[in-house]
């Protein structure tokens, strides 16, 4: 992916009393960077002292370091306002000015989890995002939303100073003209020949295996990151036939009768270590295999003989639409609670290349169990 080629690019950076990694890190991205990349839009994570500070030295009209950036190498207009300076908030509501808590630990992670999931919800967008300033907490728990939310298109960065500019206030990024300013021990500095670079931080995407309920507003850190990790459990499928439901995993999940009856056929298939099934190949036999365990679960008195949907099978046979219908709708009933790359686990998938390659489980039998599941 080129993520300088979306037309909505986003830089998001938290901080604490640190501004300048807003322009240090737009100054590597936008001037120095091959290709550049030009945001059109900047947010910033802060704490209540930190965005009055980010609002006082980025965005006031002296010395507004942000505009200073912006003319001195000709960017393009930047979407940069206070409005884009976005508060962390303690658990109680006010302004975070520490994390001593326990519980503002997770409203962090909360808040940080929820402007990560709405920046990446937009598919016109490409997301860079900086772990450079603010606390240690912070930064990882953005490089942690962007592990959980990232698109291909997204980057994960850490901005690097040479060492006698580096956490120096007066310091925001490398000017045209030579500019003294002081260090600690009060030595001049010239802050045209400081040095900027930025570090690539590659990420494991784990985006893809959440339920799409988690990818809207609401769902807590907490929450998706167990989603994600029962998602890195080993598959494993549970079924049972009384209360319509399997469990995948550690997730449970109630399947209409007819998509139960379906994945248990080929899930006693993969227990016996029957052969793939192709339609063209499936006999009446077959056929009476997937009714039983449909009769199973429907539990309507006329299921024996005179259930409609027995009698057309029964008359009917498994035609190639059928085959593929049931496949589909099973597919759609997984994927809404798995997610897509999870669902694919539990689904009789192609096995084979040969013309007439029949659909499987993926799963050993020791991996599948014919069990009695609680409501839960």
């Amino acid at each position: 992916m080129n993520p300088e080629r979306y037309p909505r690019r986003i830089l998001l950076c938290v901080a604490g009393l640190s501004p300048q990694i807003v322009t240090e890190t737009l100054y590597a991205l936008a001037v120095l960077g091959e290709p550049r990349f030009v945001p059109t839009e900047i947010h910033l994570l802060t704490t209540g002292e930190g965005a009055e500070l980010a609002r006082l030295t980025l965005l006031s009209e002296e010395p507004g370091w942000f505009y200073r950036l912006s003319r001195d190498y000709g960017l393009p207009h930047i979407n940069f306002t206070p409005d884009s300076i976005h508060l962390l908030r303690a658990a109680d509501g006010r302004p975070l000015v520490d994390i001593r808590q326990v519980a503002d630990n997770e409203a962090i992670a909360d808040a940080i989890t929820d402007k990560v999931r709405a920046l990446t919800a937009d598919p016109d967008s490409a997301l860079h995002a900086s772990i450079a300033g603010g606390r240690k907490t912070m930064g990882f728990y953005l490089g942690y939303a962007l592990t959980l939310f990232g698109r291909l298109q997204d980057r994960l960065s850490h901005v690097l100073v040479s060492s006698r500019f580096e956490s120096n206030q007066d310091f925001f990024y490398p000017t045209i003209q030579e500019r003294v300013i002081y260090a600690a021990d009060q030595s001049p500095l010239d802050a045209s020949a400081a040095t900027v670079m930025l570090a690539d931080i590659p990420f494991v995407r784990l985006r893809d295996g959440l339920q799409e309920a988690l990818l809207k507003e609401g769902a807590s850190f907490s929450e998706v990151v167990r989603q994600a990790q029962r998602n890195l459990a080993a598959p494993s499928l549970a079924l049972d036939a009384a209360r319509c439901r399997v469990r995948c995993g550690e997730t449970a999940i109630r399947l209409t009768p007819i998509s139960f009856a379906w994945l248990a056929w080929f899930a006693r298939r993969a227990v016996e270590e029957l052969p793939p099934l192709h339609w063209k190949r499936i006999g009446p036999v077959e056929v009476e295999a997937f009714l039983s365990e449909h009769q199973a679960v429907l539990n309507d008195p006329l299921a024996d003989d005179q259930h409609p949907l027995l009698a057309s099978r029964r008359k009917e046979g498994i035609t190639k639409e059928f085959f593929d219908e049931r496949n589909s709708k099973l597919k759609n009933e997984l994927k809404r609670i798995l997610g897509e790359p999870m669902a694919m686990r539990y689904m009789p998938q192609r096995r084979g290349t040969q013309r007439l390659a029949g659909c499987a489980l993926a799963l050993s039998s020791q991996h599948i169990q014919f069990v009695s599941l609680e409501d839960g």
